[in-house]
């Protein structure tokens, strides 16, 4: 299996630029016989959009948007990242991931963890989402995460619970602290590279963290995205700083031979972790 890792700077708003950009990396991926691409978080509207959600949201049963990208889907698998507002719940907008395959949407992951604080405002003019659910793909079943949830050790595991064999994080982290960032990135770099070495170990799936990079309302975002391997080893790492584009091949049959040797997902129970969280959120609730 061959995956396509687009670490892109996008146009703060504009639609149709990050639209035009999507399709160049996406047929530089088809022409290098990729089965999926990915984008970083939010990578059709830019991150730091603030009062311009509503303007550039997108209701994929209607948006003239989506037509061109399940038209190439049916080319190779896609994963992206858009504002997005549904039918249901108009005026209502979600930092979304999407999968596309085949020619459908196969998976719509809304972000859970919605930092608000310092320099982040998602909680201001996103609402959140409320699940962490695997899919099955034409490729192997896969969850997808944002950004701050991968942070979050939990959401991981709820995908693995779910059986899923690919962990996708999309994400545009801003890169804080300097240290040196020929080899190391900056310091809040090496806080994603340990949660990928970690749970891609734990999970004994492949870890696939695509972040953004460039300029935007003062943040600099860090890039360093990467792969690891269900042995929790680091198959590949693009540069800090740099916009950068790499297909990368995967072997999906080492799954099978981490959870041979490393058998957490044998002795998994997932309805003692349940059992637990609801003594837990009961006793929280009494007090």
């Amino acid at each position: 299996m061959k995956i396509a890792i687009a670490q892109i700077s996008s146009v703060l708003g504009n639609l149709d630029k990050n639209l035009k950009r999507h399709l160049e990396f996406i047929q530089q991926a088809i022409d290098q016989k990729a089965d999926l691409i990915i984008f970083p978080e939010l990578s059709l509207t830019g991150y730091s959009l603030k009062d311009l959600v509503a303007e550039v949201a997108i209701n994929p049963a209607q948006s003239v948007v989506f037509p061109e990208l399940l038209e190439v889907s049916k080319k190779i698998d896609l994963v992206f990242g858009f504002v997005e507002e549904r039918n249901s719940n108009p005026g209502l907008f979600f930092n979304s991931a999407a999968y596309l395959s085949e020619g459908k949407i196969v998976h719509i992951h809304r972000k859970v963890f919605l930092p608000t604080s310092g320099m982040f405002e998602e909680g201001r003019f996103f609402a959140a989402g409320r699940e962490f659910r695997s899919f099955e793909t034409r490729l192997a079943r896969t969850g997808l995460m944002i950004c701050r949830d991968f942070l979050h050790y939990g959401s991981s595991y709820c995908l693995f619970a779910d059986g899923a064999r690919l962990l996708i994080t999309i994400s545009a982290a801003p890169g804080r602290g300097v240290s040196n960032l020929e080899s190391q990135g900056f310091e809040t770099s090496r806080m994603w590279e340990l949660m990928g070495e970690a749970m891609s170990f734990f999970s004994s799936a492949v870890v696939i963290y695509c972040n953004r990079v460039g300029l935007e309302d003062g943040a600099t975002f860090a890039g360093g995205s990467f792969i690891y391997s269900p042995y929790g080893k680091l198959i590949v790492k693009l540069p800090y700083l740099e916009e950068a584009f790499i297909v990368q091949e995967i072997d999906l049959d080492e799954i099978r031979r981490a959870r041979k040797s490393w058998p957490f997902k044998r002795d998994d129970r997932p309805e003692v972790i349940w059992r637990s969280l609801e003594r837990i959120i009961k006793k929280e609730d009494e007090d």
